[in-house]
């Protein structure tokens, strides 16, 4: 069984796609198209953030279905984590190591683990939520950018003759949760801001964005290495400056895997001289376990029923990787290894503590030996088993040597502030595994997009 899904693209795709057929029209776009990415310095390590020439274009309609799925998820979510701070036994699930544990119950001093957050799903006929990203999601800053490169493109100003275009930007809406952060946890009257996270990253690029639209607005900001951090006489200092607002970017497990260079931001965190967003604790629903945690039924008293009844249309059946009995969609699975084993074509294996694909397999493009070694290391470690969803495909511009239209998988990743969705991430790949490093893999911006009177 493959996980795509191919469509008949509608008819605002159809017209946006068409225009490029237009020789000079289709040059001048893509020549603005590159001059205004490398101008901003949209890259993505050695490479630009997109190939593709076409944003994403949302109906009103589907944006609206899929926002109210996250609303409920988010909601089911937040349900979720009272339980793990509670109930040592449910924690215990997510596999922790004792640090991680000890920081996540650790109150952060702010009302919400996760001030911001990202839901990743895909949306064929019905949206379907495939993961949580609750510690540091990235994007914002390139989604804002690719979306001022797109307001220059003569293609899309042709396009907006036909059709009304709505934007969605994130860059202030993170720094407006953020501030809000750091007013609840009200030891500081000016947010001096540190954008921490490893030096040399593909991602580094994104960091100097929101350095930059966090100083024109008047707020100092600051990026540097975990290591750079120095925790003195009750204060965290990066190279010298006091700062009292950590943008955390690095993730814990990271974090921790280097404890000298750590230490500074942890007891800060922990001795309340830091406001650090997200907090430690979003750790508890960053792990892939709490997909698992939503859609086993022998957990279905931790959520009302409206809960209950979203779980099961929006979230695919997870399932920690274990011996023993479980059940599916309320069939009872005798052994959970052997109902894996045989069948692959439907499944997914996910390690529960890795991000950008690593450690993926999609069972429908295994071999079954190699499926049956995958899943005995799976059981070594730490993961999950997902049964698999239908990855759209549109058909994009793609600018190579020359313009080329591609059948591209593509996602679609709410932003949540604080709970409320707010813009959207979206990732196209021509592969299954959606990851902007993956062949033609790009990140475009999203548009709300309506028909002209």
């Amino acid at each position: 069984m493959s996980s795509e899904q191919q469509r008949r693209p509608p008819e605002h795709v159809a017209v946006y796609n068409g225009l490029l057929e237009d020789a000079a029209l289709a040059q001048a776009s893509v020549e603005r198209f590159r001059e205004g990415q490398l101008r901003r310095r949209l890259t993505f390590g050695d490479r630009t953030v997109s190939m593709a020439l076409r944003p994403n274009l949302l109906t009103r309609e589907r944006h609206a279905a899929a926002m109210t799925a996250a609303r409920s998820i988010h909601g089911a979510l937040r349900r979720l984590e009272q339980a793990l701070l509670r109930n040592p036994e449910l924690r215990a699930e997510l596999d922790l190591d004792p640090e991680e544990e000890r920081l996540a119950l650790a109150e952060p001093g702010f009302r919400s683990s996760s001030p911001s957050s990202r839901l990743d799903s895909f949306f064929s006929d019905e949206v379907r939520y495939v993961e949580y990203n609750a510690e540091s999601p990235a994007g914002m800053a390139y989604e804002d950018m690719m979306a001022e490169v797109f307001s220059e493109l003569p293609v899309l100003r042709e396009f907006r003759k036909r059709y009304r275009l709505r934007p969605m930007p994130v860059r202030r809406q993170q720094m407006t949760a953020m501030l809000r952060a750091f007013r609840q946890w009200g030891k500081g009257e000016q947010p001096v801001v540190a954008i921490v996270d490893w030096t040399g990253l593909p991602t580094a690029r994104e960091f100097d964005l929101f350095r930059d639209f966090f100083e024109q607005r008047g707020v100092r900001t600051l990026i540097g290495d975990p290591g750079s951090l120095e925790y003195r006489r009750g204060r965290l200092y990066l190279r010298g400056q006091a700062v009292n607002l950590v943008y955390r970017r690095v993730l814990t497990s990271e974090l921790l895997s280097r404890p000298e260079e750590a230490r500074a931001l942890v007891e800060a965190y922990l001795d309340g001289a830091a406001c650090v967003v997200n907090s430690f604790r979003a750790k508890l629903l960053h792990r892939k376990m709490s997909f698992a945690l939503l859609s086993d039924d022998q957990h279905g008293d931790l959520y009302n029923a409206d809960q209950r009844a979203a779980i099961e249309r929006y979230i695919p059946w997870t399932r920690k990787v274990r011996e023993g009995p479980s059940t599916r969609h309320g069939r009872r699975v005798a052994d959970l290894m052997e109902y894996i084993a045989r069948h692959r074509s439907e499944l997914v294996l996910k390690p529960n503590d890795e991000y950008g694909g690593k450690g993926v397999v999609l069972g429908w493009a295994a071999e079954q030996a190699a499926w049956e070694k995958a899943l005995k290391d799976a059981l070594r470690g730490s993961y999950v088993v997902q049964e698999a969803v239908e990855v759209p495909k549109e058909p994009f511009p793609v600018a190579l040597e020359d313009i080329r239209l591609m059948d591209l998988s593509i996602d679609l990743d709410p932003y949540l502030f604080d709970g409320r969705p707010g813009g959207v991430l979206t990732r196209l790949s021509s592969s299954a595994l959606l990851n902007v490093t993956a062949g033609a893999g790009s990140i475009v911006p999203t548009y709300l997009v309506e028909g002209r009177a």
